[in-house]
C-alpha cells in the first residue's frame, strides 16, 4: 500500500466513521416508541396520585381522627380494651402525621412527573410512602377496625351516630335562603 492510497482513503474513512454515530443515534431513536408508553403511564400515575392524595389524604385522616377515633375511645370499656384502643389510636395518629409529611415531600416532584418535566424524584421517599401507608392501612384493617366494630357494635346508637356524622360531612352544604 502506497502512502498516497492512505491519503486518498481518508475522506471515505471519515464518512464511514460518521456513520457509526448516526447508527448509534438511529438505534436510540428506534428505542423511543417503546419508552413513550412508560413515560405516558408515569405521567398518568403521577396525575392520578396527585388528584387522589391531595384531596383524600387529609380528609380521610381527619375523618378518622375527628369521628371514628373519639367514638371508639369514648365507647371502649375501661381497662385492657381502653388501653388497646388508646395505643392503636396513638400509633395511627402518629402514622397520619408521618404519611402527610412524606406526601408533602413527594408532591412537587410528582407534579413535575405529571407534566413530563425532568425531576429528581425521591425514590426512597416514594417507596417509604407506599410501604408505610400499606402497613398503616393493614394495621387499621386488621386491628383497629375490627376492634372499633366490637366496641361500637355493643351500642347501636354509637354506630348510628358515627354513620350520621360521616354522612353529614359528605352532604353538600347549601346556603340558607334569607
Amino acid at each position: 500500500m502506497h502512502s498516497s492510497d492512505k491519503d486518498t482513503n481518508a475522506p471515505i474513512t471519515h464518512f464511514a466513521n460518521c456513520h457509526l454515530s448516526i447508527f448509534a443515534q438511529l438505534s436510540r431513536l428506534g428505542d423511543l416508541p417503546a419508552l413513550l408508553g412508560p413515560a405516558t403511564q408515569a405521567r398518568k400515575i403521577a396525575n392520578e396520585s396527585l388528584a387522589f392524595f391531595d384531596k383524600a389524604l387529609h380528609s380521610h385522616h381527619s375523618e378518622e381522627e375527628k369521628d371514628l377515633f373519639p367514638a371508639v375511645a369514648h365507647s371502649a370499656q375501661a381497662g385492657a380494651e381502653r388501653l388497646q384502643v388508646d395505643t392503636l389510636i396513638e400509633q395511627l395518629t402518629h402514622d397520619h402525621r408521618t404519611l402527610e409529611k412524606l406526601w408533602a415531600s413527594l408532591a412537587s416532584g410528582l407534579r413535575k412527573v405529571a407534566k413530563g418535566q425532568d425531576t429528581a424524584l425521591d425514590v426512597l421517599a416514594l417507596q417509604a410512602m407506599v410501604q408505610r401507608y400499606q402497613a398503616h392501612a393493614q394495621l387499621e384493617e386488621q386491628a383497629f377496625l375490627p376492634l372499633a366494630q366490637t366496641v361500637l357494635g355493643r351500642n347501636g346508637n354509637h354506630m348510628a351516630a358515627l354513620g350520621l356524622s360521616l354522612h353529614m360531612r359528605h352532604v353538600p352544604q347549601f346556603a340558607a335562603h334569607i
